[in-house]
């Protein structure tokens, strides 16, 4: 690829253009995440059962993808990835409302719809998180993630009420459409980008009988758990995605509607404000980094996102204070978050070969995708041995460990991602 542009993002139209790929993008799978279930209720009947097989397979078929998609990453260009995904994605997403007219929508091809969907942003978001640093450069990195998660984060705001809005108005299957429309619309830009992108690097990595899925493998371990600032990263995620992200996330809307007797409406309204702590978290991102450094700036940001959690069991003893505490930890806990998210992607988007990046995502998904639902099954266990409380604290104060693993002195040191 040539030379990214010395100036600032806002004048880099290639950028831009990524950016605007994928507020689009972010917007429509928020519509899609909320139209998929609205359907499958209204017009198939869905019970629960189904329901949570159909949220299963969003997001498990993203460990299968990180096995495989690692290398082609790696050994391919990326933006023609981005590209295909999104047409993927919105093919399938536009099978739903026709099948639905046609009289012909069951419930299997939901949750096909469902699983080949995940997969497709899977994949997209591997070969997105490689090909960011060659589009926009070393020093334009942790802005340019900045950007990107403030645009998640207010996806994540706008998305499900323009959902509702919509269904409401076009119904579940209309909705479907505009979603497709936004996938397509992403393709579009992406192609529009004119930064020629460089064939892909000989693979040093690859052993003597060429590239194989156990070579990657091997690769995606090596660099990402040898080196000692990815690694740290790494680990510390693995914590935080079985106990806060499975542990947790599993139980916590129970422990909101029955322990903390609060209607679905406020609890949905408390959800939300992690919206608004998360399009925090992108803003002060690079503010922190600037003044303790990169490396500081990641351990003190993933100490506050955890410390923010131990405020949801106290809660259960706070009377009157307990809504203000959750909200609180809305806004704490994904803000802060989101700002170690976006230094521990800048690090290793900076501190790795380009040509292995993509092998590096791609484990980290498969440890992420493998954790979380471990985390989900204990959560489970331990909530039918010692209750939901109990097993609350459990996922809470096995978060806390997760900063702990960042402590290393070549994170401490590290003063620019």
């Amino acid at each position: 690829m040539s030379s990214p542009p010395r100036e600032g993002l806002s004048r880099n139209p290639d950028f831009l253009r990524l950016w605007a790929a994928q507020a689009v993008s972010a917007l429509g799978s928020r519509v899609s995440r909320t139209a998929l279930p609205v359907i499958a209720i209204l017009s198939l009947g869905a019970d629960a059962a189904s329901l949570s097989v159909l949220s299963a397979l969003s997001t498990a078929p993203g460990v299968l993808v990180g096995l495989f998609a690692g290398g082609l990453v790696d050994r391919s260009r990326k933006r023609p990835l981005l590209i295909g995904a999104d047409l993927v994605r919105a093919a399938l997403i536009l099978s739903v409302p026709i099948a639905a007219w046609a009289g012909g929508l069951g419930m299997l091809q939901l949750c096909a719809v469902a699983a080949l969907v995940g997969m497709a942003t899977s994949l997209f978001q591997i070969a997105d998180n490689a090909y960011l640093p060659a589009l926009v450069g070393q020093d334009h990195l942790v802005a340019a993630n900045a950007r990107l998660e403030g645009t998640e984060a207010a996806a994540e705001i706008a998305g499900p009420g323009a959902a509702g809005i919509l269904i409401q108005l076009l119904t579940a299957p209309v909705t479907m459409v505009a979603d497709a429309l936004s996938y397509l619309w992403s393709a579009a830009l992406l192609g529009r980008i004119r930064s020629a992108e460089a064939p892909a690097p000989p693979d040093a990595d690859a052993g003597a009988a060429g590239p194989s899925l156990l070579e990657d493998l091997r690769v995606g371990l090596r660099h990402g758990f040898g080196h000692p600032v990815v690694g740290a990263t790494f680990l510390a995620l693995g914590v935080q995605a079985f106990f806060s992200g499975g542990v947790f996330l599993t139980l916590y809307m129970l422990y909101l509607l029955e322990h903390l007797r609060l209607s679905p409406a406020a609890a949905g309204l408390i959800i939300s404000a992690g919206g608004v702590g998360a399009l925090g978290g992108s803003v002060i991102a690079g503010w922190l980094g600037r003044r303790v450094g990169a490396g500081p700036a990641m351990i003190l940001s993933l100490a506050a996102a955890q410390g923010g959690v131990v405020l949801i069991p106290l809660a259960a003893h706070l009377g009157q204070l307990a809504v203000p505490a959750l909200v609180v930890h809305q806004l704490v806990g994904d803000g802060f978050m989101v700002a170690f998210m976006i230094h521990a992607v800048s690090a290793r988007q900076s501190m790795l070969p380009l040509n292995v990046l993509g092998r590096v995502n791609a484990t980290l998904h498969v440890l992420t995708g493998a954790l979380l639902p471990a985390g989900a099954l204990a959560a489970g266990w331990l909530a039918g041995r010692i209750g939901v409380e109990a097993a609350v604290w459990v996922g809470v104060l096995g978060g806390l460990a997760a900063p702990l693993l960042l402590l290393r002195p070549a994170v401490w040191k590290l003063r620019a991602a």
